[in-house]
């Protein structure tokens, strides 16, 4: 069984920094893309940064320049440094990775369970 364990949201004022992290783990041969996407109340779920296995990266444009995602050596952790906070950026976070399983010849899509972010005025 795959899983994404995520951590590192909590409660920080506007101007703060936070720093999450998001580790895959299970019967896994490869990973594709990871990101983060967020999910504000009454809001749909939206992207917010993503990372290709080559190291590419793409960003929302409201955070751009503010957020920096990154992986480890090994490909299996995904990091977003959340610089310059904004209440607008408070939501859940999700991790999502597009990974290849063990005797499988084709991606699927995972997510975490989600961690919430909150930033005051």
């Amino acid at each position: 069984q795959v899983q994404l364990v995520e951590s590192g949201g909590g409660v920080v004022q506007a101007g703060g920094s936070l720093r999450l992290s998001c580790a895959a783990s299970g019967i896994i041969f490869s990973i594709n893309t990871m990101a983060w996407y967020r999910q504000a109340p009454g809001k749909q779920r939206e992207l917010v940064a993503m990372i290709a296995s080559g190291g590419n990266t793409n960003y929302q444009d409201s955070v751009t320049g503010r957020f920096t995602i990154s992986r480890d050596n090994a490909g299996n952790t995904v990091y977003l440094q959340m610089n310059s906070l904004k209440p607008e950026d408070t939501a859940v976070y999700y991790c999502n990775a597009l990974l290849r399983r063990f005797k499988d010849n084709y991606d699927v899509n995972y997510w975490g369970q989600g961690t919430q972010v909150t930033v005051s005025s």
